[in-house]
């Protein structure tokens, strides 16, 4: 296993020398913007690489916290090391991994660019993890002591729009007269947990107990706000995060998370570049086969889990049918929308 901690350290460019064939595939490679140590988006896309890597008994090669700017240099590198998948975990990569992938030859996987399919050249893994939010949504619902819960967003890309919708969706199935606040951080505010810990405060002091937060480092600055406040009526405020487990930090105000497993992702991808089938078909995750799970904390009762659990199951049956809305316009419809000045 190879780790390379790039940050903004350049790969020096080299002419791509050759192109195995995709029945050959030895090693692919995934770019992160921060850190894979974030309990979250981040360390999900490393850990599920490494985990798909090693079951298919290839190398994974990490360059992680590059940040946001041009990593057309370290898509070269990692090229040139012989990666035979690029997997660009960040949607602010979707222009240089594509143009990169074309140069050398190589496939590349992106996100929020659906549209972008190519055959035997790109594919996107706009993951929507709208089926455990919509149980989120429920949980919250039937635990808020305020009658208010709140959405916090980093930004609002497709996947956090679809959790976003599914989310009010369902806490107003579960209570149909629950408020729900949502505030943004800002346009593309991932790593600024100094923002999010200000917006979740004034979502708190709006009313909110209960903390839908989907912000990547920016959850930080959340959970932050959550364990340092107070609700409105003087208990405790309670966090349910996205993507990742974040209980090793717990401390006590963590009620649940939105779990993306991204290993049957990058699986599916391997098997479909050694196939000679990348680019034919996009990729997502679904409660059925646990690529998106509910986390259960010692915070939810027994009898309340029971309940979610029986609601997954008519999710999963088709009981309960969910359209995942990709657009904000979705989100702004089913919401109470809270703007906070920025500083």
């Amino acid at each position: 296993m190879k780790t390379y901690l790039l940050g903004g350290v350049a790969i020096a460019m080299m002419a791509f020398a050759s192109v195995a064939h995709a029945a050959e595939l030895k090693s692919i490679a995934i770019l992160t913007p921060e850190a894979g140590t974030d309990y979250g988006w981040n360390q999900q896309g490393v850990d599920a690489a490494k985990a798909a890597g090693a079951a298919a008994g290839i190398e994974a090669v990490v360059a992680e916290d590059l940040g946001y700017g041009d990593v057309r240099p370290t898509l070269r590198g990692l090229a040139q090391e012989g990666a035979g998948l690029l997997i660009a975990h960040a949607s602010g990569y979707n222009t240089a991994a594509p143009e990169i992938g074309a140069e050398a030859k190589i496939p590349v996987a992106i996100v929020d660019r659906p549209d972008a399919l190519a055959a035997g050249a790109v594919a996107d893994y706009t993951c929507s993890g709208h089926e455990g939010a919509y149980l989120a949504g429920r949980l919250a619902a039937k635990m808020s002591r305020t009658g208010t819960v709140g959405i916090v967003v980093s930004g609002e890309p497709p996947s956090w729009n679809a959790q976003s919708v599914a989310f009010a969706e369902g806490a107003k199935a579960e209570k149909a007269d629950i408020t729900v606040r949502y505030a943004v951080i800002g346009p593309a505010a991932y790593a600024d947990a100094a923002g999010g810990k200000r917006v979740t405060e004034a979502l708190m002091a709006a009313g909110a107990d209960i903390i839908f937060g989907q912000g990547n480092g920016s959850s930080f600055g959340m959970l932050q706000a959550i364990e340092t406040g107070k609700a409105t009526d003087g208990g405790k405020v309670f966090f349910i995060d996205v993507i990742g487990d974040k209980t090793p930090i717990d401390k006590g105000n963590l009620l649940s998370s939105v779990v993306w497993n991204l290993t049957p992702v990058y699986s599916a991808m391997i098997e479909d570049v050694k196939a000679d089938k990348f680019g034919t078909r996009n990729y997502g995750i679904q409660l059925a086969d646990d690529s998106v799970s509910l986390l259960k904390t010692k915070q939810i009762p027994d009898d309340i889990w029971a309940q979610i659990e029986a609601l997954k199951k008519d999710i999963v049956d088709g009981k309960i049918k969910l359209t995942p809305k990709f657009d904000a316009e979705s989100v702004h419809a089913v919401v109470t929308q809270l703007a906070v000045a920025a500083e």
